[in-house]
């Protein structure tokens, strides 16, 4: 069954404080930071990493031909870039294993 709990900054912040004693407001600093960081890494075509985690991958797709499902009618989809996330062998195994 899917969870339709989702894990929010200042979830991640409120841990931050607790396990490493730092204020509320310096743990949610820490942690914009790091999404910062990793935002602007993505933004100038870096690929981001995080060891025993995952990595957010860039790809540029080409212009290729779509098809609009009801109608049939061929359009051109225009060259962009996505992201994607591959989930590191580690993480994998701790969401299987439980």
């Amino acid at each position: 069954m899917p969870s339709t709990e989702t894990l929010t900054r200042a979830e991640i912040a409120e841990t931050i404080h607790r396990k490493l004693g730092l204020s509320r407001a310096e743990s949610l600093s820490m942690v914009e930071s790091i999404l910062q960081h990793m935002g602007s890494a993505l933004e100038n075509g870096e690929n981001v990493k995080i060891s025993g985690f995952g990595t957010f991958l860039l790809r540029d797709k080409g212009e290729r031909v779509g098809r609009n499902p009801k109608t049939g009618i061929e359009v051109p989809i225009t060259p962009r870039r996505v992201m994607t996330f591959r989930a590191s062998q580690m993480l994998k195994d701790k969401i299987i294993d439980g």
